[in-house]
């Protein structure tokens, strides 16, 4: 905060959006491990703007000073708490991005089925929705689930579930 109190300096915003935008960019990564260090770096410029959002002054323990001068003990509150919920969240993302690679060997999102079939039937210009053979959805090879192709690798030929 500047000297005077009129808010905060440039560099202070300038960090709040390099913070948020590095961790938006982040966040829309398929690696979660990148998607996990979107998510410290957008908490950590959110709890950045919050706290330029108070006023700046003296520690907020009555008695120390005037009222006036006193920083408002709110945003420190708040900030207190997302603090907590955004260790919380990376505590969390870091078992599931564990969990992702201990599986599968790599961290990465994979596209689901559904993914893809909207991808290749938005190239053939296809109506989504519409079952034009009537077979209903068990009968459809679209519709069935497909075994992923790492599990079937790991088991060797791919003749089935052991």
């Amino acid at each position: 905060m500047t000297a005077s109190d009129a808010g905060p300096t440039m560099v202070l915003v300038l960090a709040v959006a390099v913070l948020v935008g590095c961790g938006v960019i982040l966040l829309l990564e398929r690696s979660l491990t990148r998607i996990l260090l979107g998510v410290i770096l957008l908490g950590n410029g959110v709890n950045l703007l919050i706290l330029l959002g108070g006023r700046s002054g003296g520690a907020p323990v009555v008695g120390t000073g005037p009222v006036d001068e006193m920083s408002d003990p709110l945003p420190q509150a708040m900030v207190l708490t997302a603090i907590v919920i955004t260790f919380g969240l990376t505590a969390f993302l870091l078992a599931v991005a564990y969990r992702s690679w201990y599986l599968t060997g790599d961290d990465e999102v994979p596209d689901d089925l559904e993914d893809r079939q909207i991808i290749r039937r938005a190239g053939r210009n296809e109506a989504g929705a519409v079952d034009h053979g009537g077979e209903g959805p068990d009968g459809d090879p679209e519709q069935v689930d497909p075994e992923p192709a790492r599990r079937r690798l790991r088991r060797g030929r791919g003749d089935g579930p052991r």
